[in-house]
């Protein structure tokens, strides 16, 4: 198996394929997920683990300390969301470098302990060890009742997300051209939502106690992407209306291509889930709080279809970055 010759589906397939083995007595759910699931004591312990890497996902000069603390946390209380479940605890691993100053790590560890105090996970262990770069790796434990995996969209299901989408790569690409929160209020949203994104763990709960998401991901990789995953587990296909993808304001006036950035941007970090038909009057109330647009639908043809404006629909290629090929690493759950 040669990595460099490899997309990141293919080598997904390929360890999955590898590890496959026979069902075992208290393992819910393994690799093909946002997070793994374990019965224990009756109850569901859900696992997730994600990887940061400095010049992978972050740059060590435009990433505050305090804000990167927040996101390596966020970035797995997302996968928690996404099944549905609530965080409990959390182990941290820490690469970094000699020359790194207390100052740095000092604030670092506040902006980790701000978000397990906002989202009540308690951080159990670890290992902290020298290296070249920084390198962040974030255990998350959690529990759940109702697990929303990404196999249980059927054809007539509607599609939904929440949020606004697009935001986060824009936000990366201003803060590499040199922009600084506090510039404007425009351009601090989009520097916000890649530096410091939310994870919908309150939502992705609610949808799982009602019952309401036949199958749910979180959007990191990129809707385009994302949507292709539930697709292949729930073995259907989907159409989306482009005019009915969440962008905000903005965004439009900042970026040319907001529609691409919304469609294959990634880092979103916003929940895209299916919905039954008979199960649309409990998301219609979660509207009152919750921003949910509904985008499309679930059909039995396989593919993702884009419909425009006049109604033409055309095949869309789920596409985002590659790991072996650009940089980004992608969970093999």
């Amino acid at each position: 198996m040669k990595l460099q010759r490899l997309e990141e589906k293919e080598l997904i397939q390929a360890i999955r394929k590898e590890f496959r083995t026979r069902r075992q007595a208290g393992l819910t759910l393994g690799i093909g997920d946002d997070a793994a699931v374990i019965e224990a004591d009756r109850k569901n312990l859900v696992v997730t683990k994600d990887l940061l890497l400095e010049g992978v996902h972050f740059f060590v000069s435009l990433h505050p300390p305090r804000l990167l603390g927040r996101k390596s946390l966020n970035v797995n209380l997302s996968d928690l969301a996404a099944m549905g479940a609530l965080p409990r605890y959390a182990l941290l691993g820490l690469g970094i470098p000699l020359r790194t100053g207390t100052g740095w790590i000092e604030d670092f560890f506040a902006g980790f302990k701000s978000a397990a105090k906002e989202y009540d996970v308690k951080l159990i262990g670890g290992d902290i060890t020298r290296a070249k770069k920084v390198t962040l790796s974030v255990t998350l434990l959690g529990e759940g009742k109702n697990m929303i995996k990404r196999s249980g969209a059927r054809p007539g299901h509607f599609l939904f997300v929440s949020g606004t989408l697009g935001e986060a790569r824009e936000g990366l690409l201003l803060l590499k051209k040199g922009a600084k929160l506090g510039e404007n209020r425009r351009v601090d949203k989009m520097l916000k939502a890649f530096l410091d994104p939310k994870a919908q763990v309150e939502l992705g709960e609610k949808l799982s106690r009602l019952r309401a998401a036949s199958a749910m991901i979180d959007i990191s990789d990129g809707l385009s992407v994302d949507l292709g995953h539930i697709c292949e587990e729930s073995g259907c296909g989907a159409e989306i209306e482009r005019e009915r993808l969440p962008v905000s304001s903005e965004l439009r006036s900042l970026q040319k291509r907001s529609f691409d950035f919304a469609l294959n941007g990634g880092e979103d970090y916003q929940l895209l889930f299916s919905v039954p038909p008979n199960r649309l009057d409990a998301v219609s109330r979660l509207k009152k709080k919750y921003a949910l647009t509904c985008i499309g639908k679930i059909f039995k043809e396989k593919g993702i279809f884009l419909v425009n404006s006049r109604g033409r629909r055309k095949t869309i290629q789920p596409r985002t970055w590659q790991h072996f090929n650009s940089g980004l690493v992608y969970s093999i759950t």
